[in-house]
């Protein structure tokens, strides 16, 4: 009976013990979007280029694992990390070795990223994965896209992993957003965040 109590004991105090030590991280801040946020291209992501007056140049390709991507006319040309404007203007120097004054739009579609901006949710999610970035994307976004939390999940001691601050770690309530519907808990995320979701004890 008694190792019963000790044991009984132990475990709760481990308990307090981990979830003293995750909010021992500061909250995360509310807004953390970056206004000058632009898109960038990343492997996965597919790539509408227009050639103006040059249909048989112009094509849908999709990046290359490598971060590259192949036309006509221009082979391995790096994407990956530029947005559509640079990406449209070197597309637009290597064609201009072939043909007069192009004139080259670049549209991206699929939306996936460069890895570094992804934000990975690990843990107790329903659905553990990787999204794509977007701006003003919040905490409450990512749990939908995951699917909520499992039963098991200690929400309130989930830890945001800030890769763009040095990876700085910040305290979040998830369970009060998603069961209590506290949006005084919802925060903003940014590119690279990854949401860590522990195991609860009790």
């Amino acid at each position: 009976m008694c190792s019963m109590l000790w044991r009984a004991m132990a475990v709760l105090a481990a308990g307090a013990l981990l979830s003293a030590c995750a909010s021992s991280y500061p909250p995360a801040p509310a807004s953390a979007a970056d206004s000058e946020y632009n898109y960038v291209i990343g492997p996965g992501d597919n790539v509408n280029i227009v050639v103006w007056r040059n249909p048989e140049l112009s094509m849908s390709v999709p990046v290359r694992p490598d971060g590259k991507i192949t036309t006509p006319l221009v082979e391995d040309l790096p994407a990956m990390g530029k947005d559509a404007t640079t990406l449209a203007r070197d597309i637009e120097q290597a064609l201009g070795k072939f043909i007069r004054e192009p004139v080259v739009t670049v549209i991206v579609t699929g939306f996936v990223g460069p890895y570094s901006e992804q934000i990975r949710v690990v843990g107790e999610a329903s659905e553990p994965k990787i999204l794509p970035y977007h701006q003003k994307m919040t905490l409450l976004d990512v749990m939908i896209a995951v699917g909520g939390m499992t039963e098991f999940a200690d929400g309130n001691g989930a830890t945001i992993l800030r890769t763009a601050e040095g990876n700085k770690q910040y305290s979040v309530r998830i369970r009060d957003l998603v069961k209590r519907g506290d949006v005084s808990a919802n925060v903003e995320m940014r590119p690279g965040d990854v949401l860590i979701i522990p195991q609860s004890w009790f």
